[in-house]
């Protein structure tokens, strides 16, 4: 099935180009995953060793990050449809709508996936458990926000 065509029962809406978000990203996501087919519905603890390849500058921004054992990964589903209302996931013309699924196909194709640190290499970030295609545009990173404690004084 090609990229872009609709499966039966699946809606799609007409939009005009976004121009209101300007999104700056830090790098790039390098996974063994070059076609949708290949990528896994969802990213597995145990699957195989993805980097998040940041540009240098970002460099100094990854101290502290080694503390945690899992983090969360923000990034841009670039090769993905954005014009869909109702998907049909499995194929078989049963349909919901796009925001009750975690589908790439979304108006704002962000992804994101709550990975396990490995190890931190200078500008790359080597995880697992990631479900994006490879050289996917990296938007953000953060610690798992269970395990997050805050490094300041709370509100008062």
């Amino acid at each position: 099935m090609a990229e872009d065509a609709m499966r039966k029962n699946e809606r799609r809406i007409d939009l005009p180009r976004a121009a209101d978000a300007h999104l700056r990203f830090i790098g790039q996501i390098r996974t063994p995953w070059t076609d949708r087919s290949q990528c896994p519905r969802q990213g597995a603890l145990d699957g195989p060793e993805c980097r998040l390849v940041l540009d240098p500058i970002w460099e100094p921004a990854l101290a502290g990050l080694e503390a945690y054992a899992r983090i969360e990964v923000l990034y841009w589903l670039d090769r993905s449809r954005r014009d869909l209302l109702t998907q049909s996931p499995k194929s078989d013309g049963a349909t919901t709508g796009t925001f009750s699924l975690r589908s790439p196909v979304r108006p704002n194709p962000i992804g994101t996936s709550l990975v396990r640190l490995e190890r931190i290499e200078g500008c790359d970030v080597v995880v697992r458990g990631l479900d994006c295609l490879d050289r996917t545009p990296l938007l953000d990173i953060k610690p798992d926000r269970c395990a997050y404690t805050p490094q300041v004084p709370p509100k008062a």
